[in-house]
């Protein structure tokens, strides 16, 4: 039996959402500050996480900085700041700069570590699922999401992956917010040509392979 498609008619103006999705983008992004940051709300802000992000590439890729002397330069120069100002602000009759006291509770990392433990066990357990081959479809878009990443990492450096990945996050989010009603259509489109194919395929290869007679059960 072909796996289920989104499927979306030629006729009539309404074009359906893929994958039966109902909420907004802003929503499927978790909604708050971050999902505020992919979609533009706040230019200024999202300008300057961008800006960020991309002069942390240039030291990186462009500049080639490794991070541990980088690290020693940031610490050495935050060191002789709070020395100079501190020593200096007698001079002035002020008080020396206060550096305020940063406490993490032990619950914040036990309440991390529980997150991160769920979130790979789910991962692991997703995986194996599809690596089963319980849904076909969902084992070959792993599979070739795998192999054009894998190409796409094979071109690029370790710092240059994650500064397309963040450009993409920061990016497509909001086209697609702008572009809904095309990339909808488009994936539709897509939906159908992909069970077409898959039916093809269902019908001249997979039915042609040889199964094993099914046991029956007695109890």
């Amino acid at each position: 039996m072909p796996p289920h498609f989104p499927s979306n008619p030629d006729h009539g103006p309404h074009v359906a959402r893929p994958y039966h999705r109902h909420k907004s983008i802003h929503r499927l992004l978790g909604g708050g500050k971050a999902a505020d940051v992919l979609l533009w709300k706040d230019r200024n802000l999202s300008a300057g996480v961008l800006a960020g992000a991309t002069l942390i590439w240039f030291l990186f890729d462009v500049v080639e900085y490794n991070i541990v002397p980088l690290l020693c330069q940031i610490a050495i120069f935050t060191m002789l700041v709070i020395f100079i100002a501190s020593n200096a602000a007698p001079l002035f009759d002020r008080d020396p700069p206060r550096i305020p006291q940063v406490v993490i509770s032990e619950h914040a990392f036990r309440e991390m570590a529980l997150t991160i433990r769920y979130k790979l066990t789910n991962a692991v357990s997703l995986l194996y699922d599809i690596a089963c081959g319980k849904d076909l479809k969902k084992f070959l878009l792993v599979v070739g999401s795998l192999l054009v990443l894998s190409v796409i990492g094979g071109s690029c450096s370790l710092t240059s992956l994650p500064y397309l990945g963040f450009l993409c996050a920061l990016t497509l989010p909001v086209l697609y917010q702008r572009y809904e009603p095309e990339v909808d259509h488009l994936v539709a489109r897509g939906g159908e040509d992909i069970k077409k194919f898959y039916e093809k395929i269902d019908a001249n290869l997979l039915n042609k392979i040889p199964r094993g007679p099914v046991k029956t059960k007695f109890r």
